[in-house]
């Protein structure tokens, strides 16, 4: 069984605090412990911050953060139908070339334990993320 949480957010920066504490909020709620919430809560600020930065969203436009609570994870999905870029173009950061405003996906990787990318130019970017909850009692 699982619950399934869904926001339509619109694309502007004074959102993404918004999501962030309704996601940290439904982690808690799964049972994740303080630091995992932080790692979730910190994947989808920089997922969002992608979107409103990157996600070449007009001014009505909107984007979808989908949770889904599930019995051992934590399922999070955030999408833009605007943009999008050729993922086989992208170039993985370097810790040894950072740059300011390139580390995002890398953060995202570092904190969650799956993370799928869809892109396609011209149709959106899917940020698919999932967190296991490791304390499960048995």
């Amino acid at each position: 069984m699982s619950d399934i949480l869904r926001f339509s957010v619109p694309g502007k920066p004074e959102y993404v605090s918004m999501i962030r504490l309704a996601v940290s909020s439904a982690a808690n709620t799964a049972g994740f412990n303080i630091e995992e919430i932080d790692d979730i809560k910190i994947a989808v600020s920089e997922a969002c911050t992608n979107v409103v930065c990157h996600g070449q969203l007009n001014e009505n436009d909107v984007y979808e953060v989908i949770c889904n609570i599930g019995e051992n994870e934590f399922f999070i999905s955030v999408e833009d139908k605007a943009g999008g870029y050729d993922v086989d173009e992208y170039k993985k950061p370097s810790i040894d070339e950072l740059k300011p405003g390139g580390m995002g996906l890398y953060i995202i990787q570092a904190l969650m334990d799956k993370v799928d990318i869809v892109s396609q130019v011209g149709q959106g970017t899917k940020i698919e993320m999932i967190k296991y909850l490791t304390n499960v009692e048995s």
